[in-house]
């Protein structure tokens, strides 16, 4: 029941009290006098009814005194102090509550800030103890997210239902092209062909044995502008022995299937081609062994066939040999890799095959070049090699250094001088060093990097010396990956939620879960104005996932938006994104269906969700969406849980629950707010019986602040 009805249900109930008090006594009265004195009351009372008629209005004034007083004291007080207790116990455990209420009221908020101060200690010292204890299954999670993230193949692990519980870097690169954005609690269909999946599952079912190891499938899938991802599909069974999910690795097969393709396609050609002219040799050597005898016009013509189609088989030969050394150019694949390694790797492979020493000079370790290492290798070897048998070099020295946004690669030597065009020469040979030998030129490789090699005196073997020196594109140093110790739980983005191998799909309705078991994706939008009706459009959105309880602040949304109309100077003075920075942005038309795609199979949460619901209505007809999940209101939701306060704005709501706001009127720095008070408001809606997702939309529907429109 409201408060203000409560108030006048209270002091009617207390005047009607005293005044059927008053009429009682009256009544006991009247009935005790002789009938004289009787008619004398009633004559004075009917001349006073005026007088009596005010003393019953003062009456009435003092009896709502009194029920302001009491309700201001004690039950408003005691209200408030139930709801603070609530924060204390449910979401800030460092608050301490006050009360402007009676004295006996100020004793209880004082005992239950003792009871605070106790319970702050003891949760403490739980957390503690459960730190300590989840510190060993933290060390094995790192250890199994720095195995993930040095795998070169991508790695989903997915529950029963296809819902995501672990994906690596890779995976997240290798599925960027696919509609939908990987993501834990995300559905793998969405990302991979559901009937190959469900498939590859069946064929898993058929064939796992008890006791056995368990089995693997693979397939072939495209994802995205033409690209293939070979599949291998592996289960995971539960202590009860049903499976309890499965493992997807995949890996890039795009440039495996097309070089193939290729390689066929020649070796067909090769086949094709050669015959005929082998056939005509055959026919014709043939003839001349069966007929030792014959005249010389006819020999003469036999040798004639052989000559002219050995010539046509060694002319196809080359061009095959052409064909095969352009198809392993276009298969170079380029990688990162640090140059003290690329030269370690050369060393060790120019000191085995051609017993020729190699000095590796100073390399900075920080150095990086982008290059196929194995081509690169086979490059320098064949250079050694040269200088080994053609100019008897026997002693080689290595070094490296950047040079803008090249590495300068100098293979030395002393004493030799090698001829000035000897280098040209090499270029166009096929490349050998010592038994190993390719097709591929020098100067295909060089071509395939990007890079030059020239011939100059100096270099590292110092004066008197020469070297040719090679001009690569530099590398990227690998970004850091694994776990950092000492950083806390932040510093490492949370790709993986074992909790939620417990997650279920069951076929109730959505509105009948409860709000932690469901995903959310919490959003905020900033806007050239607060009217959406009147033209307002808007300039960003911000978006965070929840999925098991958790904020996963490595799966965001952030994109700034066109709005085609320049943001009113109010507007710019809140969240400074002025026109000059919107320019060059994409229209929201262009946005608003990869946000549709972010946050689905996901609830919506924003802070006075209501307007921003309605920019994203009015759009979207023209960005071919539709938003329809359902969509929660923190500000609601605040309400609701702590009806007598009266600040329900995002500062206030984030003060009273103790979370810290960081980014404050940025689109993803709100979301972020929002989601740690979302978060925190949902154990108070349990503490209230608020538990499903239907019953938050109903209380939610029930407050004041639900017949605000935009």
């Amino acid at each position: 029941m409201r408060r203000a009805r409560k108030f006048l249900l209270w002091t009617a109930v207390l005047y009607g009290a005293l005044l059927g008090v008053a009429a009682a006594l009256g009544t006991a009265l009247f009935a005790g006098l002789p009938e004289s004195e009787r008619a004398v009351l009633l004559a004075v009372l009917a001349e006073r009814a005026p007088v009596l008629a005010f003393a019953a209005l003062i009456l009435l004034f003092v009896c709502a005194g009194a029920v302001k007083w009491l309700f201001d004291e004690y039950v408003i007080a005691i209200h408030g102090l139930a709801e603070q207790t609530g924060v204390v116990a449910g979401a800030n455990e460092s608050l301490r509550v006050h009360t402007e209420g009676a004295r006996e009221v100020a004793e209880a908020a004082a005992a239950v800030n003792r009871l605070a101060d106790a319970y702050r200690d003891l949760k403490r010292d739980a957390e503690r103890r459960a730190r300590e204890t989840a510190a060993r299954l933290e060390e094995e999670r790192n250890r199994l997210a720095a195995l993930m993230a040095e795998l070169a193949e991508g790695v989903l692990v997915c529950n029963a239902e296809g819902r995501i519980l672990l994906y690596n870097e890779q995976a997240r690169a290798l599925l960027a092209a696919a509609a939908a954005p990987v993501g834990l609690g995300r559905s793998v269909f969405g990302l991979i062909d559901r009937a190959q999946v469900a498939h590859a599952l069946e064929k898993l079912a058929r064939l796992a044995r008890p006791g056995e190891a368990p089995p693997t499938t693979r397939f072939v899938t495209t994802v995205g502008a033409g690209r293939l991802l070979r599949v291998r599909a592996a289960p995971f069974v539960a202590a009860s022995g049903a499976m309890a999910g499965f493992v997807l690795s995949l890996e890039d097969v795009t440039g495996q299937v097309e070089r193939e393709g290729s390689r066929r396609r020649l070796l067909h050609a090769f086949a094709a081609g050669m015959r005929a002219p082998v056939a005509n040799v055959r026919a014709a050597a043939e003839n001349l062994r069966a007929f030792p005898d014959m005249n010389a016009q006819d020999r003469e013509r036999f040798v004639g066939i052989v000559a002219e189609e050995s010539q046509a088989l060694s002319q196809k030969l080359n061009e095959a040999l052409r064909e095969y050394a352009d198809a392993l150019k276009a298969g170079l694949e380029l990688e990162d890799m640090r140059i003290a390694d690329l030269l370690d790797v050369a060393r060790q492979r120019i000191e085995t095959t051609l017993a020729v020493s190699v000095a590796l000079e100073e390399v900075p370790e920080d150095l990086w070049v982008r290059a196929d290492s194995f081509a690169l290798v086979q490059a320098l070897a064949f250079l050694a090699a040269r200088l080994h048998q053609d100019y008897a070099v026997r002693l080689l020295r290595f070094t490296a250094r950047a040079e803008g946004a090249h590495v300068a690669l100098d293979l030395g030597w002393r004493g030799a001088i090698v001829a000035s065009d000897a280098l040209a020469l090499w270029e166009t040979e096929p490349m050998q060093a010592g038994a190993e030998h390719t097709p591929l030129t020098l100067r295909d490789v060089l071509e395939r990097h990007g890079a030059e090699v020239w011939y100059q005196r100096g270099g590292p073997a110092g004066e008197g010396g020469a070297c040719l020196r090679l001009l690569l594109p530099a590398g990227e140093a690998a970004p850091a990956r694994g776990w950092v110790a000492a950083a806390g739980p932040e510093s490492r983005p949370e790709y993986y939620d074992f909790d939620l191998f417990r997650a279920t799909d069951a076929s109730r309705a959505l509105k009948d879960r409860a709000l932690r078991e469901l995903s959310y994706t919490v959003f905020d939008t900033e806007t050239t104005g607060l009217e959406p009706s009147a033209g307002d459009e808007i300039i960003s959105i911000g978006a965070v996932r929840i999925v098991n309880g958790r904020v996963l602040k490595n799966e965001v949304f952030e994109v700034l938006v066109n709005p085609r109309r320049p943001p009113s100077r109010e507007s710019v003075r809140i969240h400074g994104i002025d026109a000059e920075t919107l320019a060059g942005q994409p229209p929201i038309e262009q946005v608003l269906p990869a946000f549709h795609r972010f946050c689905e199979d996901t609830v919506l949460v924003a802070h006075n969700a209501a307007f921003d619901m309605r920019f994203l209505e009015l759009k979207e007809q023209a960005a071919g969406v539709k938003f329809d999940q359902p969509v929660l209101d923190t500000l609601l939701l605040s309400a609701a849980v702590h009806p007598a306060q009266d600040d329900h704005r995002l500062e206030a709501i984030a003060e009273r629950l103790g979370v810290r706001v960081i980014g404050r009127h940025t689109a993803l720095g709100d979301a972020l707010v929002t989601a740690e008070i979302f978060l925190k408001l949902i154990p108070l809606l349990a503490d209230r019986g608020i538990v499903t997702l239907g019953e938050a939309l109903a209380v939610s529907r029930e407050t004041w602040y639900a017949r605000v429109r935009y």
